[in-house]
Parts: structure tokens; sequence; C-alpha cells
């Protein structure tokens, strides 16, 4: 699944980009992304008319303001893509959802797989379309706390570090790819309980971990080729040539000329460096 710098860099870019414009039509191609819907009709007769007000971020869910107290619904899963196209730009065969300014081009969904989903819902319903959302942890990039804080959720689960940075309720938006990178930042292994840590420790995960989600921010996101993406121009996220660890197995550590290990956590490859403790 694309993680919280993948979607806050779309989010940031659609906020510059679509507020204002009003919506003169919409297509979609398929059920793929509609599986809320019974009939495509549903969900189109919904934006047409409406001016899109505001774009924000709601856990990894991106939600567009409109005019009429609703909110357009995207999530992106692991394969969806939100473009911005001109009119008469060559439509990709993995564009699913179309809509159309009144001036400005469009705004298209790709998908080419199937796991993005969009919908449209009342502003007050959300929190029933997406029961989860009362759940969410804490959102460092959108709300910042203080490392105190911070330390006493983690104080009081006793937890495996990456189980806790990738719980949602715990804190929002972080996957395999970023909690293995705040993980080598803080010094901290992967295996270690989470309330074991000295307050030193706990400030380093906490400094790791804003500084890490921002760090991918600045560089828009991080697209291989087996998880591409891009943002709503096309431009790929560049922070894959910053990582340090995910993925680097047998490259040597930059902190300590060792190579830089693997092994598999909860069913998938987890990458650290062996200063880790």
């Amino acid at each position: 699944m694309f993680e919280l710098p993948e979607v806050e860099t779309v989010r940031r870019e659609l906020e510059r980009d679509i507020i204002g414009r009003k919506v003169k039509g919409a297509e979609a191609q398929s059920m793929k992304v509609l599986r809320r819907y019974r009939m495509r009709k549903s969900f189109l007769s919904k934006l047409i008319g409406n001016k899109i007000v505001a774009v924000q971020r709601v856990g990894l869910h991106i939600t567009i303001a409109l005019d009429n107290d609703s909110l357009l619904v995207v999530d992106l899963g692991s394969s969806g893509s939100l473009r911005r196209n001109t009119n008469k730009a060559e439509v990709d065969p993995a564009t699913e959802v179309t809509i159309r300014f009144t001036q400005f081009g469009q705004l298209r969904l790709l998908d080419p797989i199937g796991t993005s989903e969009m919908f449209v819902v009342p502003k007050d319903d959300l929190a029933k379309e997406l029961p989860g959302v009362q759940e969410l942890g804490l959102d460092l990039v959108s709300e910042p706390i203080a490392w105190t804080t911070f330390g006493r959720n983690l104080l009081q689960n006793r937890t495996k570090l990456k189980t806790i940075l990738t719980d949602p309720t715990f804190v929002v938006g972080i996957g395999d790819i970023y909690s293995d990178e705040i993980l080598y930042h803080a010094g901290l292994r992967h295996s270690r309980m989470s309330d074991s840590l000295t307050s030193q420790e706990i400030r380093r995960l906490h400094r790791a971990v804003v500084s890490t989600l921002h760090e991918a921010i600045k560089y828009r996101g991080t697209s291989f080729p087996d998880r591409e993406f891009v943002d709503p121009h096309g431009t790929p996220g560049d922070y894959a040539d910053h990582l340090v660890v995910w993925g680097k197995d047998g490259e040597l550590s930059p902190r300590s000329r060792l190579p830089i290990q693997k092994v598999k956590f909860r069913g998938a490859w987890t990458y650290f460096c062996q200063t880790q403790v």
C-alpha cells in the first residue's frame, strides 16, 4: 500500500491545483473503483455542478470537499494514481474515472489493478462510511505533537516496535518501507519492545518518525518498479534514492560498514543495521 508520504504528496499537489474548480462532467469506465455503487450514474451525479473548496487527508484517504457539503473520498490503495490532464491529453488505458472541470482540464483516476476506490459521501457521514477513521492514531505530519506525548502513548503498549509503528491506531500512514528507515535512524531494532525504551530512545524515535516522513514528502514519495508512484503530473517520487536500509540487504551500512541484514517479520522482509539495538 502507498504510505503517508505518497498520499500527502498527492494531497498537497491537488490542494494547489484544483481548489475553486467547478465540475462540468464526469465519466467512469467501469465499476472497478466504484464498489459502493450499483450504477455509475449514482456516483457521477453527485459530482457534476459542484465546486471544489478544499483538499484534505484523513489517514490515507484523500477527501476533496465540494460546495454542497459532501466529500469526494479517494483511497489510492496500492495501484491508484490521480492525474491532472488537459482535455486533449491521450487517455491512458488504465483510466477508470475522469472528472472534467469547466476550466483547466481534468482530474483522472488511473488504476490498472483496481485496488483504489472513489465515492461521494455527505461530510457528516464520513465516520459512518469509514469507521476506522475514529480509531486512527497520531498523524505527525498534520498535527505535530511533543515527544513526551508520543512517549506516553508508546509506553502504554507492550508491542514490538515495528508492529506498533505500522499500526494505524498508534500512528498514521507508516508501512514496511518507512518503518525500517525510521528504526534505522533511531538506532532501534524492529523486535525491541515498545515499553522498554529509555527517555533518550523515545526522543530519538520521535525525531526519526517526524524527520523521515517530512524528508520523504520533500522528495515526493517512494517509487519502485513493482510499486510505482507518481504525483498528479506523472513525476515519480525520488525518495528511493535516499533510502538507507530498505531493500539494501548485502550493501554496506553507512553507520557500521557491515552488510545490511534482512529477516522475515510478520511475513514480510525487514531490513536493519547491526548497530540497531
